[in-house]
C-alpha cells in the first residue's frame, strides 16, 4: 500500500478538494486492508476485495481511491444507512476451513458467505479533535489534523463479520437478462421480483424512487 500522504494526494484529485472526511476515509480503508492482509488492492489483489460503504459523503470517494473498488466495477456496494462506516470483504475466504466452523454452516449453505471486517468512525472522534487542537478555529482544519494523529483504537471501532455474496453480486456476473412484464425494460443481475405470477422490475413492483410526470 501507499503512505497516508500519497493516498490523500490521490483522494484530493479524485474528490476535488481535501477535507476531514477524506482523511477519515483513507485511514478507514487502510485499516481495513491491513486487517485483511491485502497489500495491493489496485494491483495483484484487485479481484480479492468487495467493499460496502454506508454513506454517500466525502469519505466514500477516499475509500474508493484506496481500495480501487468502484460502483462501475461492481466491487463497491452502497447501503444508504447514513453511517460513517465500511465493510471490507475478503473473497478468498469463501466457505473455507477457517470460516465455515465459525459460522456453523453446512457445506452448501456456506458457499455464499465470506469473512469481512466492518470499520466505523467513533462518534467521539469529533470531540477528541476539538480537545486536541482548540487553537484551530476551523472545524474542518481541526479535524483534518487530528484525524491524522488520533490512534486507530480511538478513531474507529472494528468488527469481524460475515457477508453473504451470491453469484449475482460479483463483478463479471453474466446472468440471464429478463424483461419487466409491466414497463418492458430489461433487468440485470437477478433484480426482478415476482408479483402475482408476473415478473416485474422493482419500480413496477412498488419500490419506485421517482414519480412519472
Amino acid at each position: 500500500m501507499l503512505s497516508l500522504d500519497d493516498y490523500l494526494r490521490e483522494a484530493e484529485v479524485a474528490h476535488g478538494h481535501l477535507c476531514a472526511g477524506q482523511v477519515l476515509g483513507v485511514r478507514l480503508a487502510m485499516l481495513g486492508l491491513e486487517k485483511l492482509g491485502i497489500e495491493d488492492p489496485r494491483g495483484k489483489d484487485r479481484k480479492r476485495l468487495i467493499t460496502f460503504v454506508e454513506i454517500d459523503r466525502c469519505a466514500t470517494d477516499a475509500i474508493a481511491v484506496v481500495t480501487g473498488c468502484r460502483l462501475g466495477k461492481r466491487a463497491l456496494k452502497f447501503r444508504d444507512w447514513g453511517k460513517m462506516a465500511a465493510t471490507f470483504v475478503d473473497l478468498e475466504t469463501r466457505a473455507g476451513a477457517p470460516l465455515k466452523p465459525a459460522l456453523g454452516l453446512s457445506e452448501s449453505a456456506s458457499d455464499h458467505w465470506y469473512k469481512a471486517i466492518r470499520i466505523a468512525a467513533k462518534e467521539s472522534s469529533k470531540a477528541l479533535a476539538r480537545a486536541m487542537h482548540p487553537e484551530i478555529e476551523s472545524k474542518n482544519q481541526q479535524q483534518m489534523l487530528a484525524y491524522r494523529e488520533i490512534a486507530e483504537d480511538d478513531l474507529f471501532t472494528r468488527q469481524w463479520v460475515k457477508v453473504e455474496l451470491p453469484a449475482e453480486e460479483f463483478p463479471g456476473f453474466k446472468g440471464e437478462r429478463v424483461v419487466c412484464a409491466e414497463c418492458g425494460e430489461g433487468i440485470n443481475f437477478r433484480r426482478e421480483v415476482l408479483r402475482n405470477a408476473r415478473t416485474l422490475c422493482r419500480a413496477c413492483a412498488g419500490e419506485r424512487y421517482y414519480e412519472v410526470l
